[in-house]
């Protein structure tokens, strides 16, 4: 290669066109992290090279791992996004759907001891449980709830269950409108583990319906949850075990017949299951591929 091609190359035009990331061809990047199914701890380390891969992991891949990882709550999520932006940012989005925050005591809800956060293995989204965390005037909201992450707390206690969940546009809902109807404050003290904005108690304002606790197999008062300004939600509950009789109930609810969209032959109940190792059925869990360094998943996206 000649001197003069070396600088063509190396011109401020050519790094203007990856958005100034300077890598040359982006695309490289994507077909990459195709090639490996799009390994969220392989992204995390990639973003924690420089400030250049960062940019084009916060620009770019996370979009794309998410899509990948949930193609269509995603799509649900993304349909009138301006600009195809989600509130807080995709690497938020991307953390939401594989980090368990973890738990400490609150002031409506206390703990015997701190549960630390960690990466999970598989998740399955629904949105007929997000619709249970709903008052009825806002269940036209869309709300993606995560099943709760089972916690163990000793022998004299029940487990604990933390879960997760995310609006569509939330900043057009009927559950902001109400907060802020309600005049609510946001919490001085907490904020969103996904993407640091600050949160509104749902026990604080009174907004935690009935069907939340049946939903989580609790009993009532036996949780809480936070909602942030970018539509983030988190919480926890106790975990009390039932008999038999009542999780035959529990099943029958979680029937997907109510969630079938109009001129679609299948139903979108659970959406599916997003694991960290490949798209998969509800039915299927698939391991990890290879253990997360938890230095630099932290760093990057938790």
């Amino acid at each position: 290669m000649s001197a003069n091609q070396r600088l063509r190359l190396d011109s401020p035009s050519h790094a203007s066109d990856s958005g100034e990331s300077g890598i040359l061809n982006e695309r490289i990047l994507i077909l990459i992290f195709e090639s490996i199914k799009w390994d969220i701890h392989v992204l995390c380390a990639a973003s924690a090279v420089n400030r250049k891969l960062r940019a084009v992991a916060t620009r770019l891949l996370w979009r794309e791992l998410c899509m990948y990882r949930a193609p269509r709550m995603v799509a649900a999520l993304a349909n009138g996004a301006p600009n195809g932006r989600l509130g807080g940012g995709w690497h938020a989005l991307a953390k939401l759907m594989f980090f368990c925050c973890g738990c400490e005591s609150t002031r409506h809800f206390r703990v015997s001891r701190s549960s630390p956060g960690h990466f999970v293995k598989e998740s399955r989204f629904s949105k007929t449980s997000g619709r249970s965390f709903l008052t009825k005037k806002c269940r036209s909201d869309l709300l993606y709830v995560s099943d709760p992450c089972e916690h163990p707390m000793g022998e004299r206690e029940d487990d604990l269950g933390l879960y997760r969940g995310v609006f569509r546009g939330f900043m057009r809902s009927k559950t902001r409108a109400c907060l802020i109807r309600r005049q609510v404050e946001l919490e001085e003290r907490l904020c969103c583990p996904y993407c640091g904005a600050r949160v509104w108690s749902m026990t604080a304002a009174r907004l935690v319906p009935k069907s939340a606790a049946r939903r989580l197999g609790t009993h009532d008062g036996g949780l809480e949850y936070f909602v942030c300004v970018n539509g983030h939600l988190h919480g926890t509950c106790w975990l009390v075990p039932l008999s038999s009789e009542e999780e035959a109930g529990r099943e029958d609810e979680d029937g997907c017949s109510d969630d079938v969209d109009n001129g679609s032959d299948h139903s979108e109940c659970d959406d599916r299951t997003v694991t960290d190792s490949s798209v998969s059925s509800i039915s299927e869990e698939i391991a990890a591929v290879g253990p997360p360094d938890r230095r630099l998943c932290t760093r990057e996206i938790c």
